[in-house]
């Protein structure tokens, strides 16, 4: 499968806490699937310690099940549609609900922002030093550590903006029978969706790796309209507001 280059547009003022920082281009990649070592245990939980049984892994007290059973259809509210990777067909659409916007695509994995012992030009070819959107500190974002996802940069095709989608806002990522829920922590190309940062590939059970991991389809990304983790790099926050507007959507939809 084709892994994407992700560039990392500038958004003008719809950042919370962050600003918009120039773009940069990853070369295509390809996912060998041939060897790559099985996904890690995620933690189970908000405040539980990591899982070592196999069970499955929920965030709060909505199930995956839940979550997909709720965006089956598809109300569209992009112009146009979007391709998981370069070459592949534009079949994708951003639908809208009550409270969200969503997608069904692959995950690819972002390891932009922070230099870190995972994320760095050594383990990724493709790496960039920048995020989109930047702790309150002015850092980047910390892609080993902090659950992210990334949205299209703006276009006709979409406007992340317009749909009350904004850097740090909360997501929920859905894949098999794990909830992740993240912040919106960078932007990619216009014409491409289906990418999530490190530690969120990871607590999704998915393998991490920038250069050969990821998955080619099943995610599925749930953003929550006009909402804001505070800080923006901290993991309860999100998983204390996220767990909220995702039972709220449930209930609403």
């Amino acid at each position: 499968m084709q892994h994407s280059p992700h560039l990392h547009a500038a958004v003008g003022a719809v950042l919370l806490t962050a600003s918009a920082l120039p773009a940069s281009a990853h070369p295509a990649r390809t996912l060998d699937t041939t060897h790559l070592p099985p996904p890690p245990l995620a933690r189970a939980g908000k405040s539980g310690p990591p899982a070592t049984d196999g069970s499955p892994r929920l965030e709060g007290s909505v199930t995956a099940a839940a979550l997909r059973a709720k965006v089956e259809g598809c109300s569209r509210v992009s112009k146009g549609r979007y391709r998981t990777d370069r070459g592949r067909p534009a079949d994708v659409p951003v639908c809208g609900k009550k409270g969200a916007v969503f997608w069904k695509a692959d995950l690819d994995v972002d390891c932009d922002g922070q230099v870190t012992a995972r994320c760095n030009k050594k383990a990724d070819p493709w790496f960039h030093g920048n995020t989109a959107f930047h702790q309150s500190d002015g850092k980047p974002l910390n892609a080993e550590k902090l659950p992210y996802v990334v949205v299209p940069a703006p276009s006709r095709t979409w406007d992340h903006a317009a749909s009350g989608i904004r850097g740090g806002g909360v997501a929920a990522v859905v894949h098999r029978d794990r909830v992740e829920y993240a912040v919106v922590g960078d932007t990619g190309p216009t014409g491409l969706v289906g990418e999530a940062s490190y530690a969120a590939a990871r607590s999704l059970g998915i393998d991490p790796d920038p250069a050969r991991g990821g998955v080619p389809a099943g995610v599925t990304y749930i953003l929550f309209k006009n909402s804001e983790v505070t800080p923006i790099k901290s993991r309860s926050s999100a998983v204390r507001l996220g767990s909220e507007l995702a039972r709220k959507f449930l209930e609403e939809n």
